[in-house]
């Protein structure tokens, strides 16, 4: 069938008949039997996207090796359990199997099919648009410190290169998964599209728990999966860059393996250390990023900043950077979590003294400025600007009756779930979306995209100002868009993004 992932045979007929046949249960034979290569190592492509299909006879394969011995283990426990979108699990859980939620991709497209009505989209082109350019499905074989081969499954979902080469970040993580990466890869589509930076949409990464790994192994893990989609990208192909769990370390590692290949390209990645062509201000962007978009809105709403209280969710590197430039702003930071708890103080945070807290102690917990509240207490902080920088759908139909911000700033990929964002409008909560509030960071992606295919390196007020232009110039379409039309800051993005992107399909003559 067009689309399904090409498995190579194994000479065993046994194993050969037991072959699962759809892409999605490959990933049970990953964690199974990696002496069976089912996946070609370099990667098999599928066009187009073909939705995930249950089937309960993976699951029944499972089942039947469960007794393959402590290694195996080692690898499924590396692999972490299996994410809620993904049907190739076969369990027998409706929620596990993806029945009971919508999975991601689903509710982003749903976004995008609302757009594309409004705006009077045809169907050739909403059938181009719709679903991901290519999808390459890759196995990942990492040599162990202890001698012994784990096999990990890979991913790298080109969703439209319409505009330019395919952006987006790689991340390595338990819960990975393909429906996952589609979703992504779509919002990366439309969030370059609405920076009106020369760029498409892709998205990628592994499935393993990283903190696992020794360093050893994790640079092998790097190289192994760069190495299985390297004739996948490139600096005029597809660009990657950090997501969850990796960050300059690694890319500096898949870089160097690129170039052992084609020479010196530094192009063909960033969010690199600056040593090897990584941008000023890169670390910073996203928080800078969204922090330019949140003064772009209180200059529009007449705000005040010393009176705009802003709750946190997830202090890592965006959420940390958002809170520190914000209170160097003026504005009062009242709330933080992390992993493990948050912290609450109606009076304000001192973000960098917190840093420094979290530095010696693993957490925000525990700092002896703010109160210790339990870590989903956060959605509901008394606070005028809630900022959702962890991971995705962390507003759900199940706490965004909590929400007692006035605006919601979307730092995080799709942190807020479609019923949630009906919730929060019909309520007059404004929320302003990733593809518009996160984009800080694929933008100075660009800039550093920019200066190495220049061999330059710009400063870093250079770098900021820059950024500050693209932010607020998509902030300023955005709510004017939204103002005229009578619709939300969301439907108003993904308007002009999907119009900007069909206008370069159509002008390559793709449909």
């Amino acid at each position: 069938m067009p689309g399904d992932l090409k498995l190579s045979q194994p000479r065993d007929p046994e194993l050969r008949a037991a072959l699962p046949a759809h892409e999605e249960d490959l990933e049970i034979f990953h964690v199974l039997d990696p002496v069976v290569l089912l996946a070609h190592p370099r990667g098999e492509r599928t066009e187009g996207g073909d939705p995930d299909r249950p089937d309960q006879d993976s699951h029944q394969y499972r089942a039947e090796h469960e007794e393959q011995g402590a290694h195996r283990a080692t690898v499924a426990g590396r692999l972490g359990p299996p994410h809620a979108g993904d049907d190739a699990i076969g369990s027998a859980d409706p929620i596990v199997a993806g029945v009971g939620a919508m999975k991601m991709f689903e509710a982003v497209k749903g976004f995008f099919d609302q757009a594309a009505t409004r705006i009077g989209l045809d169907d050739d082109a909403r059938s181009v648009l719709s679903t991901p350019r290519r999808e390459v499905a890759v196995q990942v074989r990492v040599p162990m410190d202890d001698g012994s081969l784990d096999v990990y499954p890979g991913w790298r979902v080109q969703y439209n290169g319409a505009r330019g080469p395919f952006k987006g970040g790689l991340r390595f993580h338990q819960n990975a998964s393909l429906d996952e990466f589609r979703c992504f890869a779509a919002l990366m589509t439309w969030k370059t599209a609405l920076l009106d930076v020369p760029f498409g949409g892709g998205k990628g990464g592994v499935r393993i728990d990283p903190k696992q790994l020794s360093e050893a192994e994790l640079e092998r893990l790097c190289r192994a999966f760069f190495w299985a989609i390297e004739h996948e990208v490139g600096p005029y192909r597809d660009v990657p860059a950090p997501d969850v769990n990796t960050g300059p370390r690694e890319m500096a590692w898949m870089y160097d393996e690129y170039s052992k290949l084609h020479g010196d390209s530094p192009a063909v990645i960033t969010g690199k250390p600056i040593a090897l062509g990584g941008s000023l201000g890169r670390d910073a962007a996203t928080g800078r990023g969204a922090l330019f978009c949140l003064d772009r809105i209180a200059h529009h709403r007449g705000w005040t900043r010393e009176k705009i209280r802003i709750a946190v969710e997830g202090y890592g590197n965006a959420g940390s950077w958002f809170a520190i430039l914000a209170h160097h702003m003026g504005y009062r930071v009242v709330a933080m979590s992390d992993s493990k708890g948050a912290i609450a103080n109606p009076e304000g945070i001192p973000p960098r003294v917190l840093l420094e807290h979290k530095r010696d102690s693993g957490s925000v917990i525990g700092f002896k400025q703010a109160d210790t509240i339990d870590g989903s207490d956060i959605i509901g902080v008394d606070c005028d600007v809630l900022v959702p920088a962890a991971l995705e759908e962390s507003i759900t139909d199940a706490n965004a009756d909590l929400v007692k911000a006035n605006l919601v700033l979307e730092v995080a990929n799709y942190p807020t779930t479609p019923v949630a964002d009906e919730s929060l409008t019909a309520r007059g909560i404004t929320v302003v979306p990733d593809i518009l509030s996160s984009a800080g960071g694929v933008v100075v992606s660009y800039l550093e995209w920019a200066q190495n295919l220049q061999r330059e390196r710009w400063q870093e007020d250079r770098v900021n100002q820059r950024l500050k232009g693209l932010m607020e110039a998509a902030t300023d379409a955005s709510l004017d868009r939204a103002h005229t039309n009578a619709i939300s800051p969301r439907a108003a993005a993904y308007e002009i993004a999907i119009d900007r992107v069909a206008e370069a399909g159509r002008t390559r003559g793709w449909f």
